[in-house]
């Protein structure tokens, strides 16, 4: 099956998921790379970086393991590791069938089961959240009966602002309830969906005010180094993320309390190595966890941290664990300021896009991405999905790169009209 093999001296390392610039990392940093993909997701461009890869739906753990105990008998790895959402369970469900290094199932499934994860946390009084698992309407009913509104309704799994709604007062009870439930019916594309039973059930929340941050983290054997603090900007019904930057304007006593929440989180979790990106929300009643995830916040956010702090989390995340990254001992200094803005024009079909050209020339250009042309169709913005690209600047200062951000990504003009 794998008699193809060229025996090297090199590390090896089983990436499961991600982006080709994955691979990529992996083998510049001295790594024989073996991955795990999606056979859409696959393509010549792979193969520089690749040593043998293994392609189907990797969601699928029972016929996953059984492939991957034979690749690893004829081709041996250390350590799997993926830097993707999709790929963070079966990741741990390999390291554990094969006794290899890595995060524990408990401790992936804690951070993906943010029920799971709520009440985890509540039995050791770390950042208290009204909550509950609910099915319908009635449900919704009864927790804002007790806990008053507004409260917040989202999936128990699934990540990206997808299935996140607001329930401001009792007519919207019934009508977050239907559209809920009316996510089942949707045709969702494969990878989409982290999990097939999202939607059965829903995690009713109290609402959490105050402005919301991430905090980007990278450990070491049990010890947390805080990388970055994100601050962000939030819009559209689901409280899709539009805009982010680097370094963080807080002050240092509100970033000392959230240190010590996500520190004391992380402990609390079970995370030892490799990276993490928590959002936190800024109450009213002190900072209190939203949500967290055993990798690389998405959105740019790595980018970010490289512009700003001089740190690449991905470089981290695939060769800290062969030693071939010195672990950080202290949160680097900031280096500048970066910021991102995502691109968000009126839904519609798309009759003209221009401003391309002038962005890329400005001096504060360092990345623009943009997935429409005429002709394609801009969906209303309700989770990450629905952005059409987005624009990252520099600065010398956070505040800057926002300026800039914001003047780019005006400077790209998307030309919709309305679709019949």
């Amino acid at each position: 099956m794998f008699d193809d093999v060229v025996p090297t001296t090199r590390p090896r390392v089983l990436v499961v998921g991600g982006k080709l610039k994955h691979v990529r990392k992996a083998r510049e940093l001295g790594l024989d790379v073996v991955h795990v993909q999606f056979p859409g997701e696959y393509d010549r461009g792979h193969w520089p970086y690749v040593d043998q890869a293994l392609l189907l739906d990797y969601g699928d753990i029972d016929r996953l393991l059984p492939l991957v105990r034979a690749l690893h008998a004829a081709y041996p790895f250390q350590a799997a590791v993926s830097l993707s959402e999709l790929g963070l369970l079966p990741t741990a469900r390999i390291n554990e069938a094969l006794g290899l290094r890595g995060e524990s199932v408990e401790t992936v499934e804690l951070l993906l089961d943010k029920w799971r994860m709520r009440r985890h946390l509540a039995a050791r009084d770390i950042s208290p959240v009204a909550s509950a698992v609910g099915r319908s309407g009635q449900d919704i009913r009864e927790f804002v009966k007790a806990h008053g509104l507004p409260i917040i309704v989202k999936p128990v799994r699934e990540s990206g602002s997808l299935g996140v709604f607001r329930v401001r007062d009792q007519a919207d009870v019934d009508v977050v309830a239907h559209r809920y439930r009316s996510l089942d019916d949707v045709q969702w594309a494969a990878g989409d969906l982290a999990f097939a039973d999202s939607f059965h059930e829903f995690l009713m929340e109290e609402f959490l005010d105050g402005p919301e941050i991430s905090v980007e983290t990278l450990s070491f054997d049990g010890r947390h180094v805080i990388v970055a603090v994100t601050d962000k900007e939030v819009g559209g019904a689901g409280f899709v993320e539009i805009g982010h930057s680097q370094p963080s304007g807080l002050s240092a006593g509100t970033l000392g309390e959230v240190t010590q929440l996500v520190t004391g989180f992380l402990d609390a979790v079970g995370l030892r190595n490799g990276p993490g990106h928590t959002e936190v929300k800024l109450t009213s009643r002190g900072p209190r966890i939203v949500e967290s995830h055993n990798r690389i916040g998405g959105d740019r956010i790595n980018e970010l941290a490289e512009i700003a702090y001089g740190v690449d989390m991905e470089r981290y995340a695939l060769g800290a664990g062969f030693g071939l990254v010195e672990p950080l001992i202290t949160s680097p200094r900031p280096q500048g300021g970066a910021a991102v803005r995502f691109i968000t024009p009126q839904p519609g079909r798309v009759v003209e896009v221009t401003g391309v050209e002038a962005v890329r020339a400005d001096p504060a250009y360092v990345d623009l991405q943009l997935d429409v042309k005429p002709g394609d169709e801009v969906p209303p913005l309700t989770w990450n999905e629905d952005k059409v690209g987005h624009v990252i600047a520099r600065g010398s200062t956070a505040a800057e790169a926002i300026a800039h951000g914001k003047r780019l990504a005006a400077a790209i003009q998307i030309r919709t009209e309305p679709i019949p």
